[in-house]
């Protein structure tokens, strides 16, 4: 009874923490500090268990990466390159890779057989049992989860039946993280340029934090021959121009600034000066998106931004649009 009882709070433990990864996976930043978060649950809720490993497989190569470590050293993993049929997991399984498997003496084990998971340099203790279950998302291995102790005969069926439970929760939990990142992708990316809308960057400017020494200036950049592209070369042609525009501006100043597709073919940045340096870099990017073919050509406006957003934003808009006007005056016979 004792036993059913204890079987039973696991079981609750489990559930309550799944719970938690599913419902809070929004408060995560990355993948990787979500697979932390769940690593930490497992090695916590598995008696035995001192330290551990989720690895990914990519599933074009089968190559295996180190992606969440606790308690080993994860440079000494990092050398390791290894493949899916190097791991104990594929040859106890036979390459089906469907179900949890242990590992109770590692050491009894021949060494060539196992020198991959022996790691006599990532950990301070020797791993004398293994854990290893994979973690399966819509019928792909998506990876496994690796529970090491460096005790002999450290895990029971008892430990499999548990962890089996929570890696096929966690797949559950880790589908629906992913699934609320496309949805975030979506909410708040542009999805032809990959920049941040307009409806991302106007929120972000709330979070904008001004510099002691370096002035904040808003840049409004508008393409100037996107209507000829279209017309002479047709739409994916235009849209081509856009991305590669994006993408210029993304590598010019992303992630310290602010970039965005405002609309159409207006774009936005939020950065910091000196102006000088700022407008060097304009005018670098005028000359380099000039020499392509087709070739690229905007016009921009610059305003400095104290606190007073609007105002800043009509300024700038006023010098872009002048700039403009400037150009089709010169191109008037």
């Amino acid at each position: 009874m004792l036993r059913l009882w204890q079987h039973l709070e696991h079981v609750i433990y489990i559930s309550d923490t799944t719970y938690e990864l599913v419902n809070l996976s929004s408060q995560y930043d990355s993948e990787q500090a979500f697979l932390d978060a769940l690593l930490l649950k497992a090695i916590n809720v598995i008696n035995d268990a001192e330290m551990g490993s989720i690895i990914l497989v990519d599933n074009q190569t089968n190559q295996l990466q180190f992606e969440s470590v606790i308690g080993l050293n994860s440079d000494a993993l990092q050398d390791i390159n290894f493949t899916l049929k190097d791991t104990f997991l594929y040859r106890l399984t036979q390459g089906r890779c469907h179900k949890t498997v242990v590992i109770s003496n590692i050491n009894a084990k021949s060494p060539k057989q196992y020198d991959q998971f022996v790691l006599p340099n990532a950990s301070t203790k020797p791993i004398c049992s293994t854990l290893s279950s994979p973690i399966r998302i819509d019928g792909e291995l998506y990876g496994m989860m690796n529970l090491d102790s460096n005790k002999i005969d450290a895990f029971s069926d008892y430990d499999i039946n548990l962890v089996n439970i929570l890696t096929s929760e966690a797949a559950n939990a880790i589908s629906l993280y992913q699934k609320s990142k496309k949805i975030e992708l979506l909410a708040d990316y542009d999805g032809l340029t990959e920049l941040y809308n307009r409806k991302k960057f106007d929120a972000m400017i709330l979070q904008w934090q001004h510099h002691p020494e370096l002035a904040s200036y808003i840049i409004i950049l508008d393409m100037d021959n996107l209507k000829p592209l279209n017309d002479l070369h047709g739409h994916q042609a235009g849209d081509d121009a856009l991305k590669t525009f994006a993408q210029s501006l993304k590598s010019l100043w992303h992630p310290h600034f602010l970039v965005a597709r405002y609309g159409g073919d207006e774009f936005i940045v939020l950065c910091r000066g000196p102006i000088n340096i700022l407008e060097q870099q304009i005018t670098q990017l005028q000359n380099d998106l000039s020499q392509l073919d087709p070739a690229i050509y905007f016009s921009y406006g610059f305003a400095q931004y104290d606190q007073d957003w609007a105002n800043a934003f009509k300024q700038a808009d006023h010098n872009m649009y002048s700039q403009k006007r400037m150009k089709k005056q010169r191109n008037q016979p």
